[in-house]
């Protein structure tokens, strides 16, 4: 509920200070009492949350229908449809707000105006949000400020979560259908990420591997649970279109990563060191255990467990790959 209450009354706020702006900006000094000042940011408000309530729209499962489409086509359709409900709103708010009544010559000269502006403006915004959902907001900010233009050693917690037995569902359900599978798992999963502060690093076959600060806290485990809970509550809709719930294990380790970027025709943020090596091995080690989530002493000494978990020591593990063992623990809720 927060994260739908925190980003809506931040459009609030952004739409009322705008409607403000634009009526010390365009209209004459004579307008400028308090009054018509109220009226403008009401209407910067009404217009704000109206192209919000669009684009959660077009971002929710409900138009799963509109993502088959060719990338353009979708954002045209996306940016109509937000400048025909912007343009409506003005319209029926121009009377209410003002108290006259609308004159020819405004829908004439003025509303094809609003229109087109709404529509190239959400086009442009558009635009942009696809970028960042291509890219990352924090990958697209940093490559646009070079923070990673040289190697970078930063401290991070890591999780590698794993889809069980996605082999065998390929021989069973054809590649087809289980790349469906995982487009439903990981669009349904990333709600519990962002909700619990991780950032999506990258998605790999049927693997997705998720990064928070080491100030998270205890978070990185939450995530994992909320994850479990997400899709238990969607289990009769996962039966009815595949025939099956997916289950997935997960591996949890902290520790320094060198973040730098990579390529050039394609760029982005790679991660390297050992600490990903190690994360990689816990998520592979969870099948050898018949446990669904491992993690880290390291990752368990940065953090303080919530009274819900537990943390069942599985003593000293031996991880393909690396030299040293190192102490492993099962995460689980308590019964």
């Amino acid at each position: 509920m927060r994260r739908a209450i925190t980003p809506t009354m931040f459009v609030a706020i952004f739409g009322l200070l705008f409607g403000m702006l634009l009526r010390y900006l365009l209209d004459e000094s004579d307008e400028a009492s308090a009054a018509n000042y109220a009226r403008s940011g009401l209407h910067g408000v009404a217009v704000a949350l109206a192209g919000w309530a669009v684009h959660l729209y077009f971002t929710s499962r409900r138009t799963d229908w509109i993502s088959r489409w060719p990338l353009l086509t979708d954002l045209a359709v996306r940016s109509a449809t937000m400048a025909i409900v912007i343009a409506t709103v003005v319209l029926g708010l121009q009377p209410l707000l003002y108290g006259y009544r609308i004159e020819s010559d405004w829908l004439v000269d003025r509303f094809p105006k609003i229109t087109v502006t709404a529509f190239v403006a959400t086009l442009l915004v558009g635009g942009i949000f696809e970028l960042t959902r291509l890219i990352g907001s924090r990958v697209l900010l940093n490559v646009a400020l070079g923070r990673y233009r040289t190697p970078v050693r930063e401290e991070r917690v890591l999780m590698f979560l794993d889809l069980v037995g996605s082999t065998t569902l390929a021989e069973s359900m054809g590649e087809l259908r289980v790349q469906n599978l995982l487009t439903r798992f990981f669009f349904d999963i990333d709600a519990a990420i962002v909700a619990h502060g991780g950032e999506v690093h990258a998605y790999v076959g049927d693997e997705v591997i998720v990064t928070w600060p080491t100030n998270a806290g205890g978070r990185c485990i939450d995530c994992f649970f909320a994850i479990a809970d997400c899709i238990a509550g969607k289990a009769e809709s996962y039966r009815q279109e595949f025939g099956m719930v997916p289950s997935f294990r997960a591996g949890l380790h902290a520790g320094p990563v060198v973040i730098s970027e990579c390529g050039r025709s394609h760029r982005q943020l790679a991660y390297f060191g050992d600490t990903v090596n190690v994360t990689a091995r816990l998520q592979e080690h969870c099948k050898q255990t018949g446990r669904d989530l491992l993690a880290s002493g390291d990752l368990l000494q940065r953090i303080r467990l919530q009274r819900g978990f537990a943390a069942e020591p599985l003593g000293q593990a031996q991880l393909r790959g690396r030299a040293a063992a190192m102490e492993v623990f099962a995460v689980q809720r308590k019964t």
